[in-house]
């Protein structure tokens, strides 16, 4: 998958998304782009100048199911 195509997308289509409704489809991207093998990482330094989408991805690291399976990614870069 071409993440740089999706982040692209992203920028484009989240400009029609209420700004209420931003950090639910912000959550609904990235676990779409994790559950298609999207490496966690690589997200985040695609989407780091994103706080949308930045917030979601540290929601799903620590979320206590993906736990176990994320615990080694560095967040610290994703910070704007």
């Amino acid at each position: 998958m071409e993440l740089n195509l999706v982040q692209e997308s992203w920028q484009e289509l989240r400009k029609y998304i209420n700004t209420m409704d931003r950090s639910d489809a912000a959550e609904s991207l990235v676990s779409v782009l994790i559950e298609n093998g999207v490496d966690p990482g690589d997200i985040g330094r695609t989407f780091k100048d994103d706080s949308d989408v930045c917030n979601a991805l540290k929601d799903y690291i620590t979320d206590e199911e993906n736990d176990d399976q994320l615990d080694d990614i560095d967040t610290d870069d994703w910070d704007e």
